[in-house]
């Protein structure tokens, strides 16, 4: 591998103890709102196992950072129903992205796919649900109504025809096909990092951001989920399946354009590097004038993103 790579390192302390907080936090917030509560209960099985199962839980970390970062402690208790919100639509997204008519794949975070562990059906349905799970946890929150109402929009919009299923449907009509960098780059921001900045969005929206401060969160948030996406190409050359928790080397597989098929393994290494810089110089812009506000989570959030292995 390229020196241009930032090297994996261990998980800072402070990052690893607000990983874990916030995820316990989502994961407890999830299994009351995907209680079986009907007769449908091989639905909400196929939902807990999506929603619930091994992973990173990066989007919600970031409506917790973010909203921390303004607003400090006093704003993680309105942070629970929109980061679950967030990890609903993320989990509904990768189902239906593994399903035969879309990337086919039968293995994601070193569990067979949902649709391979129930049926086809069972999983598509269980995608609709946590679809709509997110919304309700969204309208079900104590955020007052006008912010409400600006969260569900957030997330609506990043999740839809103008963010990430647009980035999917891109995607597929892409395979065995050749993108310029600036289509490619296009479709990622639409299919990943649409809903990683809605999730720092939401949450500095709920820490009460100004507008300036919302500006340089956006500008970080869409540094960090292009630079996700790319490492995320990088990996499937570099890791391995035990590794990755997931197919190595599928995107090549399938002839799907990346990162790496157009820059090589150094430029798409030096690409995360570059937006790596990006995300660090947003997060100077926020920190401007404001010695109350701390961006450290933010910072290894960032640092972690481009360091990772799986």
């Amino acid at each position: 591998m390229s020196s241009s790579s930032p090297t994996a390192a261990p998980v800072p302390a402070k990052l690893k103890a607000f990983l874990q907080s916030s995820s316990q936090q989502v994961e407890q917030t999830l299994k009351r709102a995907l209680d079986t509560h009907s007769d449908a209960e091989a639905l909400f099985a196929a939902m807990q196992y999506a929603a619930l199962g091994p992973g990173k839980r990066l989007r919600p970390a970031l409506v917790y950072a973010c909203a921390l970062a303004l607003a400090g402690d006093t704003a993680a208790t309105q942070c629970h129903q929109a980061a679950a919100a967030l990890e609903c639509i993320h989990a509904y997204s990768l189902v239906h992205d593994d399903l035969p008519a879309m990337d086919d794949d039968d293995l994601r975070r070193g569990r067979p796919t949902c649709h391979i562990q129930f049926d086809e059906a069972t999983a598509i349905l269980a995608g609709d649900a946590l679809q709509c799970q997110a919304f309700e946890l969204l309208v079900q929150s104590d955020l007052a109504p006008p912010l409400k109402v600006q969260v569900i929009g957030e997330l609506a919009n990043a999740a839809g025809a103008r963010g990430m299923v647009a980035g999917q449907a891109i995607d597929l009509a892409a395979v065995d096909h050749t993108l310029t960098l600036t289509q490619l780059e296009k479709m990622h921001r639409l299919k990943t990092g649409a809903l990683i900045v809605a999730s720092a969005r939401v949450g500095a929206l709920i820490g009460g951001a100004e507008a300036s401060q919302l500006s340089a969160i956006t500008r970080y948030a869409e540094a960090i989920g292009l630079a996700f996406q790319v490492q995320d190409d990088i990996l499937d050359v570099t890791s391995d399946t035990q590794v990755l928790g997931k197919t190595q080397g599928a995107d090549a597989a399938r002839n799907k354009p990346t990162y790496v098929s157009l820059l090589g393994l150094d430029g798409a290494q030096a690409k995360a590097a570059e937006l790596h810089q990006q995300a660090s110089l947003a997060l100077q812009d926020l920190r401007a004038g404001a010695e109350n506000i701390s961006t450290d989570v933010l910072q290894q959030l960032a640092d972690f993103i481009v360091k990772r292995r799986h």
